[in-house]
């Protein structure tokens, strides 16, 4: 009776740890193989399910779609109608002219239709400098301007630029040389800062980078953008 009672003892944990040898190293190595399984589950496992995890958030496919991280149509129309809102505020009465000073090309539109499209001329980017330290770059800005005024038969107040140009002594503020008449057409649209949109007595060199900042167009293309742009309408000029 007392063999049988410790052959079944031998099979249990008891047993086994009773055995000086066998019993403790196969308690060590049960630990140890629990212990690689635990690290293997947290460096193996967990970052590839983080992986998967953050997959599915951030690819654009059908998961988005039923996670509803992609905007609805609902989402998609306000934001269009923020957009076009944004547009009707930058561009009043949906009238505004585009100049392109690479291509010396203007589209002027009404109602967000183009009307008419032609050459102009812009900056010729060219860099006049006197004996002393004045200089100046003749080129026509950029960005999203408006119209500050609107001038008929505009007379041209000649600035220090011009006379220096042309070899001549500056003279003083109100001197009646500074003053010429009938060089900038029937209309001109100011800009801001002494830039204008005008007329000019040198049509063949439409299409070319030749003014000294302002904008010049022909008499019939002047006279419409002329008469389609109120004050306060916006000129974007790249």
């Amino acid at each position: 009776m007392s063999e049988k009672i410790e052959k079944s003892e031998g099979g249990t944990l008891k047993g086994i740890l009773a055995k000086p040898v066998w019993g403790w190293f196969g308690f060590v190595a049960l630990m140890f193989v629990a212990a690689a399984l635990f690290l293997w589950l947290i460096f193996t496992v967990t970052p590839w399910m983080k992986s998967r995890a953050s997959f599915y958030k951030f690819t654009p496919d059908t998961n988005q779609v039923a996670m509803g991280s992609v905007p609805s149509d609902e989402e998609l129309r306000v934001d269009i109608g923020r957009l076009q809102h944004k547009i009707d505020r930058l561009t009043p009465g949906g009238v505004y002219l585009i100049v392109n000073t690479t291509d010396n090309t203007f589209e002027l539109y009404q109602n967000k239709k183009l009307i008419r499209n032609g050459l102009c001329s812009t900056g010729s980017y060219i860099k006049l400098e006197t004996d002393g330290e004045k200089h100046w770059v003749f080129e026509t800005p950029k960005g999203a301007l408006s119209i500050k005024g609107k001038i008929t038969d505009p007379v041209w107040r000649k600035p220090d630029w011009a006379f220096v140009e042309e070899g001549l002594p500056i003279p003083v503020a109100d001197d009646p040389s500074r003053y010429e008449y009938g060089v900038l057409g029937d209309y001109a649209l100011a800009l801001g800062h002494g830039y204008l949109i005008h007329g000019t007595l040198y049509k063949r060199f439409l299409g070319q980078p030749v003014t000294h900042g302002c904008i010049r167009m022909n008499d019939e293309d002047l006279e419409a953008v002329y008469k389609t742009l109120p004050i306060g309408a916006k000129v974007f000029i790249y």
